[in-house]
């Protein structure tokens, strides 16, 4: 049987703000007071694993162990059938970090013109099946864990089309639609996300909620 989180304090281990407040709005019905590991000055650990489960499980178990609190931690990525599943774990970091007005960020458009060069060398009838994984791992302090994945199923297209996602969102085509995950109404997008469904499943398990 599933261990349950219950009400109470738990460590989003995250030191985007961002991120903090969208996984804090999605467990805000269930009683959970929610703190980034970074409010919490806890360092960032280097994500060695070789899986998306490998790596969320390597940031929720440093967070629980460091503070002494249930923490929840997620990893996601891009897999390309015909890439043999990259850029996966490497996902960011295909993105090589440029400096932009004293900050370095990451340069999206230079990874969605790496994944779509390496398919154009494979020759135009290459497939382009592509998904979003999103792993999520809930670890306690004893080193208890459990670990829900969502996924969402598409294609590849190109050019880029769309202002309203991120990351590799203006080039997926989710699986029936037309539009890119970039194109699509943000809500829209939650509703057949990757991370909507791996979401649904932590609440499932942990809150009973179908």
């Amino acid at each position: 049987m599933t261990r349950k989180i219950g009400s109470g304090k738990l460590v989003i281990a995250t030191h985007n703000a961002g991120k903090l407040k969208e996984i804090a709005k999605l467990l805000e019905p269930y009683g959970l007071d929610c703190i980034s590991a970074g409010a919490l000055g806890l360092p960032e650990p280097a994500e060695t694993g070789k899986t998306f489960a490998e790596n969320a499980l390597i940031k929720a178990r440093a967070a629980a162990e460091a503070s002494g609190i249930p923490a929840l931690a997620d990893d996601s990525g891009l897999s390309v059938d015909s890439l043999g599943g990259r850029p996966g774990v490497y996902t960011a970091d295909w993105a090589e970090r440029q400096w932009f007005e004293g900050d370095a960020v990451r340069d999206w458009y230079m990874a969605m013109g790496k994944v779509e060069g390496m398919l154009a060398e494979k020759g135009a009838d290459t497939p382009r099946d592509a998904f979003f994984s999103c792993t999520l791992a809930l670890a306690w302090p004893d080193g208890d864990h459990v670990i829900y994945e969502g996924r969402a199923s598409g294609t590849l297209t190109w050019p880029p089309r769309g202002t309203m996602g991120f990351g590799y969102d203006p080039v997926f085509v989710p699986t029936g639609r037309s539009e890119t995950f970039a194109e699509l109404d943000p809500a829209d997008k939650q509703a057949i996300s990757h991370r909507s469904d791996a979401f649904a499943k932590l609440k499932a398990d942990q809150f009973g909620e179908s």
